[in-house]
């Protein structure tokens, strides 16, 4: 099986067995485990970033919007890296990643809150559960919504505070059509 590495201060700082590296891939039912066995004793990734600068600078706004909502650890606790691609956006599971093209993060703020969706769709997939589809997709946007709502209320930016407040309107108005 094939490991990334990651520092032994990393992990000794989260109280995890030294020894222990979390899988390079999450697919197997053992890397899955074993992913499950090391975030459960508290590893974090140290999230990357991958793409054209004008990504990266959008990802990196994205994140600071994250921390504002105290989700940050949330997401660095599931998801490794954030990778630009021209196809769909979209949760690779095996790789712990979201791949983002370039239009999915030019509005940072819903682009926040559908990178907390993914992380809470990587979560289940790495608790067993059913992480896609009808009931997961809603669990999964209900999640995207309390995020709204969080850096809603704790941002101090205006445009931050508007824009969330629109797309929750839109998330609503949304929903009644079901």
């Amino acid at each position: 099986m094939e490991y990334l590495e990651t520092s032994h201060f990393q992990f000794k700082e989260q109280g995890v067995w030294p020894r222990m590296k979390f899988p390079a891939r999450v697919y197997t039912e053992k890397e899955v485990k074993t992913a499950k066995e090391l975030i459960d004793k508290g590893y974090k990734h140290r999230l990357t970033v991958r793409g054209s600068p004008s990504f990266k600078q959008r990802v990196t706004r994205i994140i600071e919007l994250v921390k504002t909502a105290d989700y940050y650890e949330f997401l660095r606790t599931n998801i490794r890296r954030v990778i630009e691609i021209d196809g769909l956006t979209q949760l690779r599971e095996t790789e712990a990643a979201i791949w983002a093209n370039k239009f999915a993060v030019e509005n940072t703020v819903d682009a926040a809150s559908l990178f907390i969706q993914k992380t809470y769709q990587m979560k289940e997939y790495l608790e067993g559960k059913l992480y896609y589809g009808g009931s997961a997709e809603k669990r999964s946007v209900e999640k995207r919504i309390e995020f709204l709502e969080a850096l809603k209320n704790k941002t101090t930016e205006k445009e931050v505070r508007e824009e969330c407040e629109r797309l929750l309107k839109m998330w609503e108005e949304s929903s009644l059509a079901y």
